[in-house]
């Protein structure tokens, strides 16, 4: 059953729109159900087949390791379901789902859940320590660094290291461990050695059966492709020219989570591969709302497709945007900044300037 808007005008309020988004957070059952069993199922079989045409020496087969890593990107969108409670009513349900699913993703689902709330919760702040993101410094933070730290951050925002290098480094090195949260209990400790303890096994079953080979031909193709997916999605998400950050004083939960967060206008089967994440001003303005039902709220509300469009053009036209402009409150390029700088803009000297940038920490 559809949520019908009320006679308030919630165009630029977003606070109103969060009410009325909850009549939107009850998870279908059912629908959850199937949802996990028409992306688990495929990727098994496409698992199987890429493996099949690899052993028989088809190395053509290799190319179903792109739609095999679309249907990971999907499960990885479900076990995000999960970590906000969405996906079923039970939160024992939600949990356990997601920690399955974590094994496959190599995320280990408990950290992350932790993370990604931090996320959240913190999202557009400039004052706040960025966990679970993309680290974005602002000019004047950039300006302040020395040569050397300079030459490190735009190596960091360079297209090959986002997008390639570093989600291979996340999801294959840096999520073994529960990396800046080592001192915060046995929590992510447990999660994380519990996720390498069921990849492991998981792992040794397959080897058992296609050998080491065959396994690392198939899977890391597939780990990486998917890697690099979600990345991506994550960040076209928040990292577009028109977005939202604040320092602390200015900065405001639902104005960053519905003017912060893009609405990422994809085609219809990306959309479905990516599980309507890219509906994002949404999704953090009320997490609870499964993923399947998030395109269900552009129709009843189709207003809200004009609030952060990106189209997939733009979202490539973005990508050389890495810095926040606080005086012009949008994303330009290190060429810009420079030659804004040249200019006369952006004098250094504030004490904020002085300051330890966020990502440097």
């Amino acid at each position: 059953m559809s949520v019908q808007a009320s006679n308030i005008d919630t165009t630029d309020d977003p606070r109103a729109w969060r009410r009325l988004l909850s009549g939107y957070r009850e998870p279908r059952i059912v629908r959850s159900v199937v949802e996990i069993l028409i992306t688990a199922i495929p990727f098994a079989l496409l698992w199987g087949l890429t493996w099949l045409a690899v052993s028989a020496g088809h190395w053509v087969g290799l190319v179903l390791a792109l739609p095999a890593a679309g249907f990971l990107v999907r499960l990885f969108m479900i076990q995000h379901d999960c970590g906000h409670g969405s996906f079923f009513r039970s939160r024992r349900a939600n949990d356990w789902v997601g920690r399955v699913i974590g094994v496959f993703t190599l995320t280990p689902y408990d950290f992350w859940r932790h993370s990604h709330a931090i996320h959240h919760a913190s999202s557009g702040n400039l004052d706040r320590p960025n966990v679970g993101g993309i680290d974005t410094l602002t000019v004047r933070e950039y300006q302040a660094l020395p040569r050397r730290q300079k030459l490190r951050y735009r190596l960091y925002r360079h297209p090959l290291v986002l997008f390639g290098i570093g989600p291979a480094y996340v999801f294959l090195l840096d999520q073994r461990l529960p990396v800046g949260f080592m001192r915060s209990g046995w929590m992510p400790w447990v999660s994380t050695m519990g996720t390498n303890a069921g990849i492991v096994l998981v792992a040794a079953g397959v080897i058992a059966l296609v050998g080491v080979g065959d396994f690392l031909l198939v899977q890391l193709p597939i780990t990486l492709l998917a890697s690099a997916m979600g990345v991506w999605l994550f960040y076209v998400q928040h990292q577009f020219e028109d977005t939202y950050w604040e320092r602390q004083d200015e900065w405001e939960f639902h104005e960053a989570a519905f003017h912060g967060s893009s609405y990422y206008a994809l085609p219809g089967l990306l959309r479905w591969f990516s599980a309507n994440i890219g509906v994002h001003h949404v999704h953090h303005l009320s997490s609870r709302i499964p993923s399947y039902r998030l395109r269900e709220v552009l129709q009843d509300h189709p207003e809200l497709r004009d609030v952060g469009r990106i189209t997939f053009r733009q979202s490539l036209a973005g990508v050389p945007l890495a810095l926040w402009d606080e005086d012009q409150r949008r994303l330009v390029s290190f060429k810009e900044a420079e030659r804004t700088r040249a200019e006369g803009g952006h004098p250094l000297g504030g004490a904020e300037d002085l300051q330890t940038p966020r990502s440097m920490t």
